[in-house]
């Protein structure tokens, strides 16, 4: 199975004959019959990250990068940013083509291994409480020791509104 960010040989005028894509819903259907699958059904499927895919002549695209071929005309330069981060909400209003840095901005939950359950909070063993930080341009910025990583979340989320311009929350 091949997948594909872009692919020059897939124009816009050919994924319009294939697919039809709802902008209101952010899904995909079939204008053709092929294989066993019928004109006007569902095209996209779930990955294993839970992205929307669409196979077309063999190869996986990710239909977040399809919406935007398909709308635009174009492919995107960088990567498409789900503004809700909910992967599968492929509605072109709920999508952004932004740089690498901007869609890191982006991020609403915290990593899955830190104890502290909150993005921007970890535990400072030496000061013995919760610590906040946030990178800028590649630089960790130190925000602050607190009582509770509520709190160190809170100083987290403001310095995130001010400095991350790729902030949606």
């Amino acid at each position: 199975m091949t997948q594909a960010r872009s692919n020059p040989a897939l124009t816009a005028h050919r994924l319009r004959e294939l697919l039809s894509y709802n902008q209101e819903t952010g899904v995909f259907t079939w204008r053709v019959s092929r294989g066993g699958v019928s004109a006007g059904a569902q095209a996209n499927s779930k990955d294993h990250r839970g992205y929307m895919r669409v196979r077309i002549a063999g190869v996986d695209y990710a239909t977040h990068r399809l919406a935007w071929l398909y709308v635009t005309g174009s492919w995107p330069d960088h990567e498409i940013d789900h503004i809700n981060k909910i992967k599968t909400d492929n509605r072109f209003a709920n999508l952004r083509d932004v740089t690498a840095t901007i869609n890191m901005q982006n991020q609403i939950a915290a990593m899955t291994h830190g104890k502290s359950g909150f993005l921007g909070v970890t535990w400072h063993k030496n000061g013995q409480r919760w610590q906040a930080q946030i990178k800028v341009s590649g630089k960790s910025i130190h925000l602050g020791l607190f009582s509770t990583a509520e709190d160190a979340h809170g100083a987290y989320l403001s310095a995130k509104r001010a400095l991350h311009e790729g902030c949606t929350i």
